[in-house]
């Protein structure tokens, strides 16, 4: 249906100018608006709670602008070791921005491991919570896939006088979330992963209506205005509650399109209907390659993989991460020549998800079968 629905707006566009603000089955005015309660569904919030709008980053920023309060006692945010880039990146400049010098507290593996333990994370935040302005974590890491404990991480944030955000990027239409039964106080997600929206698709922002009347946003712009006044133009903000008043500006109708299509189709499952798939698709991928594919002291020359994703279904989503013994990228260029879309991320890396939306367990035996002779040529070279 994306085709379909960008075809219709771009005939909009030609036939009805600049009408087509007020007028068809999604007015540009407020098309957003009209999809996100099924984004609600999808990362279990309210209506009220969530709003589509920007990327990520933007969104990530327009939060901790409101969120993060930094006093001399309780400046630090707390992320978890090798958190990505971007995020990692806004958390520098949010703290630069603020007059302090970037110093984040990093939630580190314990040694020898390459995933974080859960009772480490609440450790810290027990230890050093009276310095934490704010908790920010993933809630799927993207280079481990590792699934945190977000219920228990954002409990233990709040009793130490934390604020606790997540970013969902890699959650999000992924394993089942409940940011609003989880007390979590911000979020942030894109919608071009598991949620199917195309490369630069609208991002999502959330924040627990409890916080309606009292968090307001830093910066604003004309979106943020109540939409039954907004267009009176008479430059006296009448700010929405929540996270509807941190909308800057409209939304382009042609990225509205494919996220519209992509939660209709959400829209036809459940998120529980889904993760239940996704357990047994990324159990039965898991069994294949340690059952093919672990290292075996009998023969050293053999290749073999190490999934270094948390073995317990609890703590992952669809993706395993995946380190070689062979020169991974020789893995990943093989694997292409055979078709098969993965991801490698340095420095050592190979991220493969089967999605439960559209992925079978043929799919699943099939890469397996490919993954043997892309490490057969690997070795032979």
């Amino acid at each position: 249906m994306a085709r379909t629905y960008l075809e219709e707006e771009l005939d909009m566009w030609a036939k009805a100018g600049v009408h087509g603000h007020t007028v068809g089955s999604r007015p540009w005015a407020w098309a957003e608006n009209k999809i996100e309660d099924m984004m609600a569904e999808v990362v279990g919030a309210e209506p009220e709670e969530v709003a589509l709008m920007n990327g990520l980053t933007v969104n990530l920023h327009l939060l901790l602008l409101s969120f993060y309060k930094p006093t001399a006692a309780r400046h630090k945010i707390l992320l978890e070791d090798k958190a990505f880039p971007s995020d990692h990146y806004a958390v520098e400049s949010q703290i630069r921005l603020r007059g302090f010098d970037p110093q984040e507290k990093i939630v580190p593996a314990a040694q020898g491991e390459e995933t974080l333990r859960t009772q480490d994370i609440l450790d810290v935040i027990e230890k050093e919570g009276d310095s934490i302005a704010v908790v920010m974590f993933s809630g799927v890491q993207y280079y481990t896939g590792q699934l945190f404990n977000m219920a228990a991480i954002t409990e233990a944030g709040h009793k130490k006088g934390c604020y606790v955000g997540f970013d969902c990027a890699h959650a999000a239409g992924n394993v089942e979330l409940k940011l609003h039964a989880w007390g979590v106080d911000f979020a942030c997600w894109c919608s071009y992963k598991y949620i199917n929206s195309g490369a630069g698709g609208i991002a999502g922002a959330f924040i627990h209506k409890k916080h309606k009347d009292t968090i307001k946003p830093a910066l604003t712009g004309w979106w943020g205005h109540d939409l039954n006044t907004r267009f009176q133009m008479n430059n006296v903000m009448d700010l929405q509650p929540g996270i509807s008043g941190f909308r800057l500006s409209n939304q382009p109708i042609l990225l509205v399109c494919p996220l519209q299509a992509s939660l209709e189709v959400f829209k036809m499952t459940s998120m529980q209907a889904l993760r239940k798939k996704s357990l047994l698709l990324t159990g039965y991928l898991e069994f294949l390659i340690r059952h093919y594919y672990t290292k075996d002291p009998g023969r050293p020359q053999k290749p073999h993989v190490r999934i270094i994703t948390p073995s317990d279904p609890e703590q992952r989503g669809c993706q395993l991460s995946l380190s070689f013994s062979v020169p991974i990228r020789e893995v990943f260029d093989e694997l292409e020549r055979r078709g098969v879309a993965c991801d490698m991320r340095e420095p050592s890396v190979l991220r493969i998800a089967p999605v439960p939306m559209y992925n079978s367990f043929t799919d699943v035996h099939r890469f397996v079968e490919t993954l043997g002779a892309a490490l057969t040529a690997t070795s032979q070279k």
